[in-house]
């Protein structure tokens, strides 16, 4: 089939040599954190070039070729089961936009496939070459056999669903070709893709948008306007299946890239991947989606995601936590990632080399995500033992569902460690109802995600009102204000002919001073003037690139929709306080990079006039030096009046000058803005408004250090005037508290350590006094105990007293009644509402059956309540203090029946 195995990064760099050499533009790589609503992650290699397959934007080249770095996460628990599908996958690609068509994209990829490696193709053999076509699609068809050769029976026709592409929205679409490989009868029967897709297997899908449409039902059910005014093309190449074809190899889990995690896991667990049996090929599974999962990561981390609750800091967090746990039931107990991700590292650094420059901060989020989830597991181990005990003690054998469902999802305790752990105890876990409510977890999240798609139709009307005016003139960096038209007046998303005083719309002009929220920073304020009257702007957003929408409330006048002329004007005063904040976040950046080392990288920020907040990823709490030592270097920085300045450059300019990209943040590859604050000190990627020099920042207070989740930490700080005044006021507490001890400013610490110390002291001594007061009480206690059916029994309200004194005082009685009879104190204390039942029971009432935990078992329902413990102590409590008497009933009852 093939000359020699090819490794994934040769596969990758003959597919973006061939097309570059055939006049393509090679893009790089998107992050895989796109802008878009519709998607949590890239999924295609043809998502970043929407806007120019829409018509949104006009491409800057007409050829292009990339290899997109692409994650899928619709089935992740699905990983594994099955070896055709992971969960990051690398999608080669090649576009036209309005220039070659099918006949040259036929072409170019029969070149690629088939020609020999030692000209550069990847030396598929042209006879094991079979093709897919839409039936109708005679033009594809004629150029499959006029440029490739093939003969009529190795291009099949398949239908809509196989053979037609849309984005499943209004839009471009058009019939596609899918190219297989025939891997031999050892796969499966002959007869084409149509008779088996194990045997056949597909490569490579080259698709020709040709067609507008208006309506999409489903994939094989749509409306078509007309004809697209150009005609374009979009291929998709996996990656990841060519690699294992030109490898000799089975499966994606097989190639270079991703087998050596399993081989290191293999290692660590002492298992073997491939064995026989039903075990083996549960171990296989294991294996398979611990290799995906820790590539996943990988790259997930790499483009900035940090493990969270929501969205794509959750799927990370699965996928880290699927990974360490498969490596658990694997037989591994030690921390896996550290020796797995390394392996991992190595493998993809070759073709993304920002995994390995990067590799400290990867590293440290990943590892202290585990770090969290073996403390989580050890606290649902603890949860997962009382749920099995009180089974046990009911006389079930079933861990119920909702107990399942409630350790999965409030502990992230994973539900086949549940089971595994049940199977241990000798119980079964209610896996219908669990898997019930799991469906609805899901649901609930389908409709979320279908909520959120609906914000992408609600673009609509910003798109025609782009398309009929072209983009907003955006005058943010050159003035503050200037004369505007009116291009449309919107409420709720429809146009209206004006707004009435106190109403809320949106208004769009054809050029703006305001700026709109992006990287951090909040919206300019200000007013719009009109003949008559004004409008406050409340936000200024962007909802479709090109286009700034004002959100506007009317303070006086009506507002027409048909206006004349408009005034804009920005608040200088909040622009001013604007600059300082977003000035002063890049200065903090570079402060904590400089006192903590370049792995402190921020992964978010946000910032108003006067105040920012800086999120980085960070394990440890910083000490009050490092944040002290923090606002020195800012504050130093300040003083030394850097000049702040600004150029455009391509993405790979700014990433070869050393600028900081933002992670998370969606960059033009064709023109990036760059702000440096004293040369290379701070310099990043930034779209946001900025002072001059740094000394105009006024100062920097940082106010707050906290965590934001595992492996984040999160600055806060006051910029400007809001910086002088928190100053201000802490100097006036300072006087207070000065006025107060008569003691000098300096020697506050010192005097208030002092007044802390005796307070404790005395704190300490009325303790103790209560505790005797307490005490005191059991020998009247004791000497009250009355006999019940040969027990002697002390059942005794405490009005006043919590949890902790009630079992003090129970033990403290239980010694005071000496002897040989049996002895039971039960007492319960009430306070603030609340009950709390405690009983001790000697060695006499144990052997004559009583048990403690049945005792306040006994009580707990009257209290509303419950409780449990040994047979020679226990406690419980309750919410209901008005039923004690009828609970001390039943315990004097149950003694009475012993």
């Amino acid at each position: 089939m093939n000359e020699r195995h090819l490794s994934s990064a040769e596969i990758r760099n003959r597919f973006l040599a061939h097309f570059e050499q055939r006049g393509h533009t090679v893009v790089p790589s998107a992050s895989l954190l796109l802008d878009d609503p519709n998607l949590l992650f890239v999924n295609a290699g043809m998502v970043p070039f929407k806007p120019y397959f829409l018509g949104q934007e006009t491409p800057p080249f007409r050829r292009a070729t990339s290899v997109q770095k692409c994650v899928r996460t619709l089935d992740i628990e699905e990983v594994g089961k099955t070896t055709r599908h992971g969960t990051f996958f690398q999608m080669n690609g090649n576009f036209s936009f309005g220039d070659y068509f099918k006949e040259g994209a036929i072409q170019y990829a029969w070149e690629l496939v088939t020609n020999p490696q030692s000209e550069g193709g990847l030396g598929f053999d042209p006879d094991l070459i079979w093709v897919t076509v839409l039936p109708e699609d005679d033009e594809a068809r004629h150029f499959w056999k006029s440029v490739a050769g093939l003969p009529d029976e190795r291009i099949q026709p398949r239908g809509l669903k196989d053979n037609y592409w849309n984005m499943g929205v209004p839009g471009p679409g058009g019939p596609c070709s899918e190219i297989y490989v025939d891997r031999g009868p050892a796969y499966g029967p002959d007869g084409g893709p149509d008779a088996d897709e194990d045997r056949f297997l597909e490569i490579w899908n080259l698709v020709f948008m040709q067609e507008e449409l208006s309506a999409v039902r489903a994939k094989d059910d749509f409306d078509i306007a007309g004809p697209l005014p150009s005609k374009n093309i979009d291929t998709g190449m996996g990656l990841e299946r060519v690699a294992y074809l030109l490898q000799g190899k089975q499966n994606l889990y097989e190639i270079d890239t991703v087998f050596p995690v399993i081989e290191k896991a293999m290692e660590l667990s002492g298992k073997k991947y491939g064995a026989s049996g039903a075990d083996g090929h549960v171990d296989d599974v294991r294996f398979r989606v611990v290799a995906d999962h820790v590539r996943s990561s990988l790259m997930l981390i790499g483009d900035g995601v940090t493990p969270g609750n929501e969205g794509r800091g959750y799927v990370l967090r699965r996928l880290l936590r699927r990974a360490v746990r498969n490596m658990r039931l694997l037989g591994y107990q030690d921390p896996a990632l550290p020796e797995l991700l390394p392996v991992s590292r190595d493998r993809m650094g070759e073709s993304y080399p920002e995994l390995v420059s990067g590799w400290d901060r990867i590293a440290q989020v990943a590892y202290a995500e585990e770090d969290a989830f073996r403390k989580t597991l050890q606290a649902g181990t603890q949860i997962f033992d009382l749920a099995a005990s009180e089974v046990r003690e009911s006389g079930a054998t079933t861990i119920p569902g909702d107990r399942a469902f409630a350790l999965h999802d409030t502990y992230g305790f994973p539900i086949d460690l549940t089971l595994e752990m049940a199977a241990e105890a000798g119980l079964s876990v209610d896996e219908p109802g669990f898997r019930q409510l799991m469906s609805e977890q899901r649901e609930r999240a389908k409709a979320d995600a279908r909520a959120k798609k609906g914000q992408h139709a609600d673009t609509a009307v910003y798109r025609d009102i782009l398309d009929a005016n072209g983009p907003t003139e955006w005058l943010a960096y050159e003035t503050l204000e200037t004369e505007s038209r009116p291009l449309a007046l919107l409420r709720e998303g429809a146009a209206v002919g004006a707004l009435a005083t106190g109403e809320i719309g949106e208004l769009v002009l054809d050029r703006t001073p305001f700026y709109a929220e992006s990287g951090g920073q909040v919206a300019d304020a200000g007013v719009i003037e009109f003949e008559g009257g004004a409008v406050e702007v409340l936000d200024v957003q962007r909802p479709v690139r090109g286009l700034v929408v004002h959100q506007v409330r009317v303070v006086d006048g009506e507002l027409p929709a048909d206006a004349a002329l408009l005034h804009a004007r920005v608040d200088p005063q909040w622009r001013i306080g604007a600059r300082q904040a977003h000035s002063g976040t890049h200065i903090v950046h570079a402060a904590l990079r400089e006192v903590l080392g370049p792995t402190a990288l921020q992964s978010g920020s946000y910032n108003r006039p006067g105040y920012l907040r800086l999120d980085f990823g960070w394990l440890n709490a910083l000490s009050p030096d490092q944040v002290r030592e923090i606002e020195q270097v800012a504050n130093n920085a300040l003083r030394a009046d850097l000049a702040v300045a600004w150029e455009y450059m391509t993405l790979s300019q700014a990433k070869d000058w050393g600028a900081l990209a933002l992670f998370g943040e969606t960059y033009d590859d064709q023109k990036v803005r760059v702000v440096e604050i004293g040369g290379p000190w701070s310099r990043e990627l930034c779209g946001g408004t900025h002072v001059d020099h740094s000394s105009q920042v006024g100062t920097v207070v940082v106010t707050g250090e906290s965590s934001v989740g595992s492996g984040n930490r999160r600055i806060e700080a006051l910029t400007g005037v809001e910086g002088f005044s928190y100053l201000a006021r802490e100097r006036d507490v300072v006087g207070q508290l000065s006025t107060l001890l008569k003691a000098q400013p300096d020697d506050l610490v010192g005097r208030v350590g002092d007044l802390v110390d005796r307070l404790k002291q005395v704190e300490k001594e009325m303790e103790r006094i209560r505790l005797q007061q307490l005490l005191s009480g059991g020998a009247a206690l004791a000497e009250g105990a009355t006999d019940v059916n040969g027990v002697r029994l002390v059942a005794q309200r405490l009005d006043g007293a919590g949890g902790g004194d009630v079992r003090t005082l129970a033990t403290d009685v239980r010694a005071r009644l000496t002897g040989d009879a049996p002895a039971v104190v039960v007492l319960v204390g009430a306070a603030d509402g609340k009950a709390a039942i405690v009983a001790a029971l000697n060695d006499a009432a144990q052997a004559r059956g009583l048990a403690a935990g049945d005792l306040v078992r006994a009580a707990a329902p009257f209290l509303d309540g419950k409780g449990g413990g040994k047979a020679d102590l226990a406690q419980g409590g309750g919410t209901d203090v008005t039923r004690i008497d009828e609970a001390l009933a039943a315990v004097t009852a149950a003694v009475a029946s012993a």
